[in-house]
């Protein structure tokens, strides 16, 4: 296991303060603010360690309220909303400095046999045949130094490989609004299945919009011309898979108005079984000049 991957399960083992409270701390980010992905993937953690083992995640609702501030750490208070016969809920508020900044609401669920289909998988490229991610960002010569170490370092536990240019490698004339990327941790995971659908919900806030800015041209905030923040975040777990293995996470964007744009994406095992669906609405505003 790499040293980055084991510092991200270190910062995803929350602190238990009392029944159903628990305390996580931030890492850096390539923007001054608490990564969205790390907030809700503690708080599945939070949720999680209130359900019993033999109920796994099907599904999570969350919404982005405030901007988390990196240098406090944030208190994560689970509400049992429900536990039946079949599906169990919960609902985790996280806080700061005495305000609400992220609400999740996840759903878990024994296990069932039922009807089963899928959409069928993408074509994609092998991952083993495209440029590592550190490879990618340090092809590009108009990123500055700085913000490439910084992309380095807040992606570090994760081996993530673009199909094609992402927004920030070749921007200025729009293209498709779809993107690919594959991904896998750094290192292999325990068997825990909660585990995986937390690595997942990490990486899961990476890269969802960067196909509205491929819509538009537009370089995203690793080259400034773009605000972006994510709103809104719902993630459908369908069927068992491996964050430590490769998992091919496809993205489109259907619509962008309003300074909102909407991304969808599915997660495909490496052997075509659809094991996650992805929905996210973001603030994607162009600045104005002065």
């Amino acid at each position: 296991m790499s040293e980055a991957l084991q510092s991200l399960l270190d910062l995803l083992d929350l602190e238990r303060i009392e029944e159903d409270i628990y305390r996580g701390h931030s890492r850096s980010a390539v923007v001054p603010r608490v990564f969205g992905g790390q907030v809700a993937a503690q708080a599945m953690v939070a949720a999680g360690r209130t359900v019993p083992e033999d109920r796994h995640a099907h599904s999570l609702h969350a919404y982005f309220l405030r901007p988390g501030d990196p240098g406090a750490p944030i208190v994560y208070d689970v509400d049992r909303l429900r536990d039946g016969r079949s599906f169990t809920t919960r609902r985790v508020v996280a806080v700061q400095h005495g305000k609400p900044i992220f609400t999740l609401s996840a759903s878990f669920q024994t296990y069932e046999e039922g009807l089963d289909h899928q959409a069928p998988m993408p074509p994609a490229p092998d991952p083993a045949t495209l440029p590592t991610g550190e490879d990618r960002l340090r092809s590009y010569p108009h990123l500055p130094a700085e913000t490439v170490e910084r992309f380095l370092e807040a992606r570090a536990a994760v081996d993530l490989r673009y199909v094609d240019d992402p927004p920030f490698g070749d921007f200025g004339t729009p293209r498709d609004p779809h993107s690919q990327v594959w991904f896998r941790t750094n290192g292999k995971l325990a068997d825990d299945p909660l585990l995986h659908v937390v690595l997942a919900t990490y990486v899961s806030d990476m890269t969802l919009l960067d196909s509205v800015l491929l819509a538009h041209g537009r370089g995203g905030w690793a080259v400034g011309d773009v605000v972006g923040a994510s709103l809104d975040h719902a993630m459908w777990f369908h069927r068992p898979f491996r964050a430590d293995e490769w998992l091919l996470y496809d993205q489109q964007s259907p619509s962008a108005s309003g300074g909102r744009g909407l991304g969808q994406a599915r997660i495909h095992t490496r052997d075509g079984r659809l094991a996650v669906s992805v929905v996210q609405e973001g603030v994607v505003r162009v600045p104005r000049e002065r």
